[in-house]
C-alpha cells in the first residue's frame, strides 16, 4: 500500500474515533412549541455533535414528569421547574438532582383571565372559579402567591382541568381564570380568536414571588461521573439560546422542522414572550445568562415553604450547582 495512501486512512479511522458521539436523552418540560426552539437551534448548528454529543429531544408534560424523568435515569438532562425540585429535594430518599443552569430567570408562572370576568388583580378571584391542572407548575404556586397577596382561599373554588381543556372551559365560561404558563395560555386564547385586550395575565413574579422558573436539571451522582459531558451539553444549549436572541425567526424556522402544524407567527410570539418576560431579565442582563443568585434562591424556598411543610428543607447549594457553567465573561447576553 502506499505509505501516504495508509497515513491518510489511518488518520481518517482515527478522527471517526475521535468524534464518536456520546448518546444523551433530553426531555422538555412540554410540546414543541415556541419556546423550544433555541433546543433544535443547537442541534441544527451542530453545537451538541461539537461537544461529542449525539442530543434526542423529546416533549414532556409538566414538571413533575421532567423531574421524574431525571429521578428514573432514562433521560440523562431535562427542563424542568427549580420549584418542583426544592419540593423534590426535601425528601432524602429522592434522587439528588440538581439544575445545573437556569433559563427561565423569571418564572412565568401567570393567573389568565378573560376581561368579562372582572378580575384585574388577586384580590378579584375571590368568589370566583379558578381552574388549575393538578400538575401545573403556575398552580404549585398557589399557597404562596395567595399568602402573598391576602386572598382568602374559602371564597376561591378550584376546579382541577386538565391540560388540553383549560383555555376552552376559560373561553366558555365554565371557570373565571385559570392557572398557567403565561406565553402558553396567552398564545392558546390568542389561537382561539381571543382579542388581545380581552385577556388579563397576572405574572406572580410581579406579585411578590421571588421564585426562578425553569432551567436544565441532571442527576447529580451522573454528573460526577460525567462532568465533561455535562459542561458540553450547558455550553451547546447556552449557544442555541444565544443564537436565538439575535435571530428569533430563524428559531423558529428551525422548531417548525419538528412541528409543522403550528402557526409560525404564533410561534414567534410566544418565543419573544419568553425571551422578553422570562429569560432576558435585569439580572441576566448584568451577570450573565445561566446562573441565579444564591441569596435570590434562598429567598425563593422560603416562598415555598408558605405553601409546602418541609421536612427536610435544602438549601440554595443543594439545588443549584454553578461549577458547569463557564465563566461569566463567556455568558454575557449578546444581541
Amino acid at each position: 500500500m502506499n505509505p501516504k495512501f495508509f497515513l491518510a486512512a489511518l488518520a481518517f479511522c482515527t478522527g471517526g474515533t475521535a468524534i464518536a458521539q456520546t448518546p444523551i436523552k433530553f426531555a422538555l418540560d412540554w410540546r414543541f412549541e415556541g419556546p423550544a426552539a433555541p433546543y433544535f437551534v443547537a442541534l441544527d448548528k451542530g453545537y451538541y455533535k461539537a461537544e461529542g454529543l449525539d442530543v434526542t429531544i423529546d416533549t414532556g408534560n409538566g414538571s413533575t414528569e421532567a423531574i421524574n424523568r431525571a429521578a428514573s435515569g432514562a433521560y440523562q438532562f431535562v427542563f424542568g421547574d427549580v420549584n418542583t425540585l426544592v419540593r423534590f429535594r426535601d425528601n432524602p430518599a429522592n434522587k439528588k438532582l440538581k439544575m445545573v443552569a437556569m433559563i427561565y430567570n423569571a418564572p412565568p408562572f401567570a393567573i389568565v383571565s378573560l376581561k368579562k370576568s372582572g378580575i384585574s388583580k388577586p384580590k378579584d378571584l375571590e368568589g370566583k372559579i379558578l381552574g388549575a391542572p393538578a400538575a401545573d407548575g403556575a398552580y404549585a404556586q398557589w399557597p404562596a402567591f395567595v399568602k402573598k397577596n391576602g386572598i382568602d382561599t374559602s371564597k376561591v373554588k378550584i376546579e382541577n382541568v386538565g391540560f388540553p381543556v383549560r383555555e376552552p372551559m376559560l373561553v366558555e365560561g365554565k371557570v373565571d381564570a385559570i392557572t398557567a404558563f403565561s406565553f402558553s395560555s396567552y398564545m392558546n386564547l390568542r389561537g382561539r380568536g381571543i382579542a388581545q385586550d380581552d385577556i388579563n395575565v397576572m405574572l406572580m413574579r410581579n406579585l411578590g414571588l421571588e421564585l426562578y422558573g425553569n432551567g436544565i436539571i441532571v442527576d447529580t451522582e451522573y454528573a460526577a461521573k460525567n462532568p465533561k459531558i455535562v459542561q458540553g451539553f450547558i455550553r451547546a444549549t447556552l449557544r442555541g439560546w444565544q443564537d436565538t436572541f439575535s435571530d428569533q425567526k430563524g428559531a423558529i424556522a428551525a422548531l417548525m422542522k419538528r412541528n409543522n402544524i403550528l402557526n409560525d407567527g404564533q410561534e414567534f410570539v410566544r418565543l419573544k414572550m419568553a425571551i422578553d418576560q422570562n429569560v432576558l431579565t435585569p439580572e441576566v442582563l448584568a451577570n450573565g445568562f445561566g446562573g441565579v443568585d444564591p441569596k435570590r434562591l434562598t429567598r425563593s424556598i422560603e416562598q415555598i415553604g408558605d405553601g409546602f411543610k418541609f421536612t427536610n428543607k435544602p438549601t440554595a447549594d443543594d439545588i443549584f450547582d454553578s461549577g458547569f457553567l463557564a465563566p461569566k465573561s463567556e455568558r454575557m447576553v449578546k444581541r
